[in-house]
């Protein structure tokens, strides 16, 4: 597998590691009033679906109002406005859009779904809701200090309890004392500790180094002489090792978790499945909180909209306006072949076959859909990536949206694998906030282009994520998929703040054909993030090829720009230019400082195959070195630089919609 072979250089072992000009024109405020030609529906949580759905007599539900929409699609002769009520409507299916049933706008006018007075000082607060508010909790009889509820059958991985995230039950590092040595089905152990474990099934490992971070279950504990012997769940332990290259990574667990042996903080919890249909959950309380009054919500369906086309028929003009996209969980990890983790991919075993990425879904997702307008929405309290748009999916619009609080990543885009072909282009992702992602699984992006065609992400604010910010390229080596993308005028800041090997905006594989179709990174300021041992305020990693790097501002990462040009394999960087940036030109101690800025990974001699090399055909001009103490303040006293800065995320109209300090 290719991704395995180009990425093992730095992150297992990373002790070794590892236009333009242009600016958007101004933006219109995020807050426009639906048009009085429109015609209108209206859902209520007071409604009834027997109703018809006027303002007056409204539908109760969504799944009812799109019903509605089908049967006057045909006709359309304006925009049709779905008006969505105050309150939180609890979906008891995802809402699933499709071209075949009838659910795309027609006749040059869209299908909108909107919050009540959407644009208007009167907006309504509207949720979609895949979770199930939990009541009747009890003191439990054994644990000190939880609580317990009954749950019927629940399965879910996510808890939230007064709008705010808990935790599993966790132990930093293995969770118990002595010598651990990996086996062919898992660990030994001198400590007899593993066999005090109640319900061993449910505990994960999980394993952190580099840009990596996977999960394994267990299967079982037994006896081994004094100590114990943990059993791995199969195919998961077979598959991490595969995808991490061994054993190594596996000796040192970052953590296990998911069990009432381990330690009892406040804001815990653990869901006992013991008892197949009769499982219960435990909650360890946070100082404050009453248990008899507390809201706790528990996502049951893992995902919330869904819209599919199909080949030559895509699924088009629709909107969703004003919502907030909530409560979701995904159980693909709870599977005996766990989350052998990368990036936002995990492996999978295929009958006869080799094991395949699969990459995390999107929680709202839309595949082979043009015209699909996402706005002054809320993605929160999700178990997988927020939003999805793939398998052929152009012109599609995500403006002034908020993104928090999620398990993954924030916006993926574009080939997405396992699929290796597609086109994906003119999409728009612009003016959005997006901070507090990767809240579970950490090697995430906030937004991932994988592989597309004249894209733009601009005026976005990234902020507090555990890997990198903004992703462009592909996990394997497509070329001639990409061109013509522009990264603008983004703010990206405190991104890596767990995994290293990543960066502020992270480039890699052929972005062209030339400078003229190759991606542009302009405008933007990436700054704090001098996180770990190695990541790149603007990565330009692999094989990255025509990118242009315009008039950034980019300083304290551990290294401001650079990556590794793999020589092998026809995979080295190449054809970069940079044009009137500030940056600090950081470089580690361990990288050696060229003739030409940046942080530039020398060969392996010893490993010809692995490694880096050097970089081909660089262009420096006019670029603005800034001290490297208090580079900001540095900025901040240039006119040239201080604007950069300023017009960087999101625009002045949209700052207060999106709750923005």
């Amino acid at each position: 597998m290719a991704f395995l072979r180009t990425r093992t250089r730095a992150a297992v072992v990373v002790a070794t590691v590892w236009t333009v000009g242009m600016s958007m024109a101004a933006a219109p405020s995020p807050a426009a009033a639906t048009p009085d030609a429109a015609a209108q529906l209206y859902v209520a949580p007071w409604g009834k679906d027997s109703w018809p759905g006027t303002a007056d007599r409204p539908f109760a539900t969504p799944a009812r109002a799109q019903q509605a929409v089908r049967a006057r699609a045909a006709g359309m002769t304006s925009d049709l406005v779905v008006n969505l009520r105050g309150g939180t409507y609890t979906l008891k299916a995802p809402l699933r859009l499709s071209e075949a049933a009838g659910d795309s706008g027609r006749n040059g006018h869209r299908v909108i779904y909107q919050a009540y007075g959407y644009g208007t000082p009167r907006q309504e607060r509207v949720t979609f809701s895949g979770g199930r508010e939990v009541s009747g909790w009890r003191p439990d009889g054994r644990l000190k200090g939880f609580w317990r509820a009954d749950v019927g059958g629940l399965d879910t991985r996510q808890l939230y309890v007064g709008d705010r995230r808990a935790a599993r039950l966790t132990r930093e590092g293995t969770g118990f004392p002595g010598s651990l040595k990996v086996t062919k089905t898992g660990y030994v152990t001198d400590s007899a500790v593993p066999r005090t474990w109640r319900n061993p099934r449910d505990v994960e490992f999980v394993y952190r180094s580099g840009y990596v971070e996977g999960r394994c279950g267990v299967a079982g504990v037994s006896a081994s002489g004094r100590g114990s012997a943990v059993t791995m769940d199969q195919p998961c332990w077979d598959l991490i090792q595969a995808l991490y290259g061994g054993a190594e990574l596996l000796k040192e667990p970052a953590a296990v978790e998911n069990s009432t042996s381990f330690a009892h903080r406040p804001g815990s919890w653990y869901l006992d499945r013991s008892r197949p249909g009769h499982h219960q959950l435990l909650y360890l309380p946070r100082p404050g909180e009453d248990m008899r009054r507390a809201r706790v919500v528990a996502p049951v369906l893992q995902s919330l909209v869904t819209g599919t086309g199909r080949p030559g028929r895509p699924l088009h003009d629709i909107g969703f306006r004003g919502l907030t996209f909530a409560h979701a969980t995904w159980l693909a990890p709870n599977e005996p072949a766990g989350f052998p983790a990368a990036w936002s991919m995990y492996l999978r075993p295929r009958k006869g076959e080799e094991p395949e990425l699969l990459t995390v879904p999107g929680t709202v997702a839309f595949r082979t859909a043009e015209r699909i307008s996402l706005e002054g929405n809320r993605f929160t309290h999700l178990g997988a990536q927020a939003l999805e748009l793939s398998q052929n999916s152009s012109h599609n619009v995500v403006d002034g949206n908020v993104i928090t609080d999620v398990s993954d990543g924030g916006i993926l885009l574009g080939v997405v694998p396992p699929a290796v072909q597609g086109t994906n282009r003119g999409n728009r992702i612009t003016n959005n906030w997006i901070h507090r992602t990767g809240a579970e699984y950490r090697a995430s992006s906030a937004i991932w282009d994988t592989a597309t065609q004249d894209t733009t992400i601009a005026h976005n604010q990234v902020n507090d994520v555990p890997y990198t910010g903004i992703l462009s390229g592909p996990s394997e080596d497509l070329r001639g998929v990409m061109h013509g993308n522009r990264i603008l005028d983004n703010r990206v800041f405190a991104t890596n703040r767990l995994l290293v090997d990543g960066g502020g905006i992270y480039l890699r594989g052929e972005q062209g054909t030339s400078y003229a179709d190759g991606a542009v990174i302009s405008g933007n300021a990436v700054t704090d993030s001098k996180y770990g041992i190695w990541n790149v305020g603007i990565y330009t990693d692999d094989s990255s090829k025509w990118v242009t790097v315009d008039r950034n501002v980019v300083h304290d990462y551990v290294a401001s720009i650079g990556g590794c040009s793999e020589e092998w394999g026809d995979r080295p960087v190449q054809h970069v230019r940079y044009r009137g940036n500030f940056w600090d030109d950081t470089v580690p101690e361990w990288v050696e400082r060229r003739d030409f800025p940046g942080a530039w990974p020398p060969a392996d001699q010893q490993n010809p195959d692995e490694g880096c090399g050097d970089p081909h055909d660089l262009e420096f001009s006019g670029n603005t070195l800034l001290p490297p103490r208090n580079p900001g303040q540095a900025c901040a006293a240039d006119a040239a630089c201080a604007a950069v800065v300023a017009n960087s995320g999101p625009q002045a109209p949209y700052r207060r919609s999106l709750g923005m300090p």
